[in-house]
């Protein structure tokens, strides 16, 4: 029954493995310039969160 469980999530994880690559490989749309500042905005958050979760952890110790 695991065993089947985790073939199960391979599964899911190899398609989407899958959508990703095709997305990576597709090329972007022409003009689609608010994607890409959505984009550099989300990244820029990420960046900060998780020098934030770094700092909470140093703090830990």
């Amino acid at each position: 029954m695991i065993e089947q469980r985790f073939i199960a999530a391979i599964d899911r994880i190899e398609s989407a493995l899958s959508r990703i690559e095709k997305s990576a490989i597709a090329p972007a749309p022409v003009g689609d310039n608010d994607l890409a500042e959505r984009h550099e905005k989300l990244k820029s958050e990420t960046h900060m969160a998780i020098q934030d979760l770094d700092k909470i952890l140093a703090d830990a110790r």
